[in-house]
């Protein structure tokens, strides 16, 4: 009988140790969207940094600059991941454009809180877009040049 009691009693306190407690428990689900809604002005013209050269021609995209704003926009678009950074104001890059037409590197400004994640998203998407440019010229030979592109860049964060 003894044995019966103890066992029971052993039970018992199993039970009430490993039991749930259910005044700790959440029963709601909550789901939270949010996301980025982004608005991208690209201005025109391009600026190009002249290279000391007595005929320097400037680089140039196929289709000229607004097809490859159309083309930067919807890519900023597609590629940015701006769930990272909410940022508002005129920003201005540098393409770095080699002599094969190659953007080789870009640079951001001005450096904000969290622009450099920015900057960092936008070198990502320049790099994704695989036509190149036309070389700038000196003398007829293909030269490393500089393409200057403001924009104002607005990132705002909204809950779904």
């Amino acid at each position: 009988m003894i044995r019966v009691l103890l066992l029971f009693f052993t039970f018992c306190c199993a039970t009430l140790s490993f039991g749930q407690d259910l005044e700790d428990r959440d029963d709601s689900f909550i789901t939270e969207n949010n996301k980025n809604i982004l608005k991208i002005d690209i201005k025109e013209p391009f600026m190009q940094i002249a290279v000391k050269c007595n005929d320097f021609k400037p680089a140039a995209y196929e289709g000229g600059a607004a097809a490859y704003k159309d083309i930067l926009s919807r890519y900023m678009y597609t590629y940015l991941n701006s769930d990272f950074y909410t940022l508002s104001g005129d920003f201005v890059f540098t393409l770095t454009i080699d002599a094969a037409g190659k953007v080789t590197d870009i640079e951001g400004s001005p450096k904000v809180l969290h622009s450099e994640v920015f900057f960092d998203d936008m070198q990502y998407v320049v790099r994704r877009i695989k036509k190149n440019w036309i070389p700038a010229s000196c003398g007829g030979q293909s030269v490393k040049s500089e393409m200057k592109l403001k924009m104002n860049f607005s990132s705002v964060s909204v809950d779904i």
